[in-house]
């Protein structure tokens, strides 16, 4: 049975997303509203294993919607994974007088927030990732900033690709999911789409592909590579060496989880950060706030973490349309 909550914790966890801020931002000032006390928990589960846990107030958010990265900052902990560390995690909230948090990350930091609500702490979940791989929801915070700035990267590439007439591998983040890369090789009009959902590792197709192409009179070809296939240097070696065409890769890395949030991350995050606080302030608990089908709702932590997610088939078919 959930409990109602006088105060509340909010963390961030494990990798950042742009929008978090504003995610954290209507966690604090909806909770005030709701005569809530809030406590920010500096650097994830780390941070909360090593009580660095601070006040905050209306102030302690100001001027900080439109920056990138966390506040709270973010770490990964291996010791929140075990059951000694998930029991003294929920002691110091007891101490520090804490009887709900927000947690805002990916799935990782959904299933401590499960085994802190199953120890009676009321916790909700917010999802963060630039990934866009949590099953539950058709968005999560930080994807729409990273994959317009791939994006922009790309369209950059394109130009110095054309003037060099080669090949030019981008590969994007993502982990093991390729929503960034499928909507940038949609977005970017790439002439090939490598997703780890996909991808059945026929390079030599690809290099017949690319010499098509050349004799077509193209002076360019873009391949969008996801992380989760990797290898994108390697890949433009062989293809160079089986073309004739110059070919380069470029990693856009963590640039992808800088910058300035969007007006969607902004303001999608703002709407689950402020659900988040009231379902708190309703004595709900053990939920993952979600976007889905339009409508903003909830799920039960465990029956979220079950689902999986695929890449829309529809979305891919039209992209394989597309790069013809």
């Amino acid at each position: 049975m959930a409990n109602k909550v006088k105060t509340i914790g909010v963390l961030t966890s494990g990798g950042d997303a742009p929008g978090m801020n504003a995610a954290i931002r209507a966690v604090v000032r909806t909770a005030i509203a709701r005569g809530l006390n809030v406590k920010g928990i500096m650097r994830g589960y780390a941070g909360l294993l090593a009580e660095e846990i601070v006040d905050m107030d209306s102030a302690s958010v100001a001027d900080c919607i439109n920056k990138g990265g966390t506040i709270l900052y973010t770490a990964r902990c291996q010791e929140f994974t075990t059951e000694a560390g998930q029991k003294r995690g929920a002691e110091i909230c007891r101490n520090h007088g804490i009887d709900g948090i927000v947690v805002i990350g990916g799935d990782g930091s959904f299933r401590g927030a499960g085994k802190l609500s199953a120890l009676g702490i009321n916790t909700i979940g917010v999802p963060g990732t630039i990934d866009l791989d949590i099953a539950c929801t058709d968005y999560t915070i930080g994807f729409d900033t990273a994959v317009n700035t791939a994006m922009e990267a790309i369209d950059k590439i394109r130009d110095t690709s054309t003037s060099h007439e080669r090949c030019s591998i981008i590969e994007v983040m993502g982990r093991k999911a390729g929503y960034i890369a499928l909507w940038c090789g949609i977005a970017n009009g790439a002439e090939e789409i490598l997703l780890p959902e996909r991808y059945d590792g026929d390079e030599q197709a690809i290099i017949n592909r690319i010499i098509e192409a050349r004799k077509r009179g193209k002076k360019h070809y873009i391949i969008v590579n996801a992380e989760g296939i990797g290898h994108s240097a390697s890949m433009a070696r062989r293809i160079e060496a089986a073309t004739g065409i110059e070919t380069r890769a470029t990693i856009l890395g963590h640039m992808q989880r800088g910058g300035s949030p969007t007006c969607k991350d902004r303001v999608y995050a703002s709407i689950m950060g402020a659900k988040a606080a009231n379902l708190l302030a309703e004595g709900k608990s053990n939920r993952i706030i979600a976007y889905k089908n339009g409508e903003y709702v909830d799920f039960d932590i465990q029956e979220a973490l079950a689902m999986k997610k695929d890449i829309v088939e529809e979305q891919y078919k039209i992209a394989c349309d597309l790069v013809r």
